[in-house]
């Protein structure tokens, strides 16, 4: 019931804007999630800066802290320890996140380039994207091998293997090529891990020159007592002529076995870079004092990606943190074109902390090398410390209320502290019925479909044509994603009628901006609905713009039914068909949860990707429907019971049955409820039978963005239906079956 919705406003923090009444005028925009933009996001959580709108671009919605990798690889961490959240420091930052690779830079249109979307305009830019420890050209590394860095894949192939290993399936080989103290950490802790799951784990470290010629020469003594203790080999000043699955072949024949082969050999720029015409050394970029590229003004780079022309060091993670405070001040006097800028003067000496792969370490600093007791567990409180900084972002103070207020307002605020977006956003059902019960006149006999359906349908000369209209509170800070889920949860009840789309409206509210920002904000959002209208068949012949306090989007779309056939609505449901559901439900829980800065980011990506996924498939495979809908804002309780109603006919429902996003219920066990779950609760609840206090029971009630169809089908067509969308790729699964009862739901 879609086109029924209206979308309540929130005066206050929005999205797009996140400093109220000041309009945004200047595009900063950060390409990589490395330790010091991390701790930009941080900082500038903690103080915005009026007018700036921010953008982190990232392959990856986590990005993973590199200290505690010989930890995790040697067991003593999991995985999830390592991760910053992205998601969640860009929401505390006021930040749009797009999760996608940057592949090049226009630096005369200043565009970043961004697989799979159109180009991210910026003012300033800041680069923090680290390096690859890929080899060039090593034949059958691409298909055999893997890089230390970017960490990622790597801990996730490392993964892979232990469990291989484990199971019996894979003998217990690994080489590292590479025989620097990188090389060194993680063949001791890769030995180490091994060695718990394996009684005689071989790890074998190569290197084309020799081994730990970058530490004091007593941590390299140390470190190669611990390989001998380990038994773990060293080859040094050797040639590598392939990589297979299962071995690495020396240029003179020689083979070692390696079921994995890990790269931690030396520090390449990432390719890209070469093409945008920077000042590059060795192929990192040049930056000056200031971390600003010496030949672009308007460009910062920082980390293991950038060359510091004034003070050329070694590349290490303690340089990118400790230059964090001087880029946000730069950045900072960049936008306002104001102030005096900071100098990054990093120190020629630091303190190394190197793990043996169990929890004891060496410190190596300078030409002193030591091994003394505790220093691991010194090292863990240090990372500790570090990751801490993103696991428990500040609490930032709510704006205080008003000295007066009306009667009533400070209980709807302490009832209703936010609003969500998406369509958890919608009045409550309740509210939105009574208001529309005068509405369904019937004095026209052209109007087929009126209020109560998921559109609406006019007869015009011999052709039935469906009309709906959805407009979304901004959920995401990305227009260009917000328009894409806007328009396909819009086509969504055009499919639920078994039309066909034709034409689309676009109808926009953009927070207050320049104009060159108002350009570059239609331009996305452009780009992303002729993209999905296109796919659909649909033509946009028009609309409507204007600016208000957050950004909303809103399609009126028509659609055309085959000639000779009805819309499927919500009234034809018979006693004994079964109900069919597509995709998943949880998207209003997740979509809370992140407003509040509560939700992994992982699962937000994976709400946001099925939302954004295209269900005009689903529904083609649905077109023998007794009765369809899509399940939106009332939740899957809400929408079964217009059915139910429309139909006069009864359901039994299978809660255990409803799929659910991952990491959906888990919030609702946490207690996360959207700002619309309790109208929804209130207003189906009456008509179930069966209900209990059980959390799994919440979802009912749980209104949707972009959601699944629900079907009422005859039950061979059901059976035939499900074969069709299980060879599709496309998940599916019947829940319930309609009954020949009065109008109410039973629970099973």
């Amino acid at each position: 019931m879609a086109w029924l919705s209206t979308v309540a406003a929130i005066w206050g923090k929005s999205l797009a804007d996140m400093n109220g009444d000041i309009p945004l005028t200047r595009d900063l925009v950060l390409i990589g999630g490395g330790h010091a933009h991390a701790l930009v996001l941080r900082k500038w959580g903690m103080r915005p800066l009026p007018g700036a709108r921010l953008t982190l671009i990232d392959p990856n919605p986590k990005a993973p802290y590199t200290g505690m990798l010989p930890g995790h690889i040697a067991g003593h961490y999991p995985r999830g320890a390592l991760d910053i959240d992205l998601g969640r420091l860009a929401r505390f930052a006021g930040a749009r996140l797009i999760v996608g690779r940057a592949t090049g830079i226009d630096r005369a249109a200043r565009r970043v380039r961004v697989e799979g979307r159109p180009d991210v305009a910026y003012d300033v830019l800041s680069i923090d994207i680290g390096i690859t420890s890929a080899p060039l050209d090593l034949p059958g590394f691409e298909d055999y091998g893997i890089a230390a860095k970017p960490l990622g894949p790597y801990a996730d192939r490392w993964a892979r293997f232990v469990a291989r290993v484990q199971s019996g399936d894979s003998p217990p080989d690994c080489a590292v090529l590479g025989g620097g103290v990188a090389g060194v950490e993680l063949a001791l802790a890769m030995h180490h891990r091994l060695s718990q799951v394996h009684a005689a784990p071989r790890v074998h470290v190569i290197d084309i020159g020799d081994a730990l010629t970058g530490v004091a020469a007593n941590t390299a003594r140390l470190l190669r007592a611990q390989m001998r203790q380990a038994g773990i080999a060293v080859t040094e000043r050797a040639e590598i002529g392939e990589i297979t699955c299962d071995s690495v072949t020396l240029a003179g024949g020689t083979r070692i076995p390696a079921a994995l082969c890990v790269s931690a050999a030396g520090a390449r720029p990432w390719p890209w870079l070469e093409q945008t015409g920077l000042a590059l050394t060795d192929g990192f970029i040049d930056v000056g004092a200031d971390l600003r590229s010496i030949s672009d003004l308007a460009i910062f780079a920082v980390g293991d990606c950038a060359y510091l022309t004034h003070a050329p060091r070694a590349k290490a993670g303690v340089y990118a943190v400790r230059a964090a405070p001087v880029l946000h001040a730069n950045l900072r006097a960049a936008l306002t074109e104001q102030g005096q800028t900071r100098r990054f003067e990093p120190q020629k000496h630091y303190l190394k902390l190197i793990s043996l792969g169990r929890k004891a370490a060496i410190a190596d600093r300078g030409p002193m090398g030591l091994h003394l007791p505790g220093l691991w567990h010194w090292k863990d409180r240090i990372d500790q410390r570090f990751m801490q900084k993103f696991r428990d972002l500040p609490a930032m103070p709510p704006a205080p209320l008003p000295r007066e207020t009306a009667q009533g307002a400070a209980q709807e605020l302490s009832d209703h502290p936010m609003i969500c977006g998406g369509c958890g956003a919608k009045v409550g059902p309740e509210a939105l019925n009574a208001a529309l019960a005068g509405a369904r006149t019937g004095q026209r006999g052209d109007v087929l479909i009126r209020p109560g359906d998921d559109a609406g349908a006019l007869r015009i000369g011999g052709r039935v044509q469906v009309i709906s209209t959805d407009h979304l509170r901004a959920f995401t800070a990305d227009p260009w994603q917000m328009t894409r889920i806007t328009a396909l949860h819009a086509l969504g009840d055009i499919w639920a009628m078994g039309a066909a789309p034709q034409a689309a409206l676009l109808n926009l509210v953009l927070p207050r901006m320049s104009g060159p920002l108002q350009a570059r904000t239609l331009a996305e959002i452009m780009a992303a609905a002729q993209d999905v209208m296109a796919a659909a068949g649909a033509e946009i012949i028009g609309g409507h713009t204007t600016q208000g306090a957050e950004l909303t989007i809103g399609f009126t779309v028509t659609g055309l039914m085959p000639e000779g056939r009805a819309p499927i609505g919500l009234d034809g449901a018979r006693p004994g068909d079964h109900l069919i559901l597509t995709g998943a439900l949880g998207t209003g829980v997740i979509l809370a949860a992140d407003m509040r800065g509560a939700a992994d980011g992982d699962v937000v990506r994976g709400a946001l990707d099925h939302m954004a996924s295209s269900p005009e498939t689903a529904a083609q495979s649905l077109i023998s429907a007794h009765a369809m809908t899509d399940v939106t804002g009332f939740g899957i309780a809400g929408h079964l019971l217009a059915i139910c109603r429309a139909s006069g006919c009864g359901a039994a429902l299978d809660v255990g049955r409803l799929p659910l996003l991952e990491g959906a219920q888990a919030l609702l066990d946490a207690g996360h409820r959207s700002s619309l779950h309790e109208a929804n609760r209130a207003w189906a609840a009456p008509a179930l039978t069966g209900l209990d206090d059980a959390a799994r029971s919440e979802i009912l009630f749980d209104p949707q963005t972009a959601g699944g169809f629900l079907a009422a089908l005859a039950p061979d067509d059901a059976a035939q239906a499900l074969q069709t969308l299980a060879a599709g790729g496309i998940p599916a699964v019947q829940i319930g079956e309609m009954l020949d009862t009065p109008p109410r739901i039973t629970l099973r």
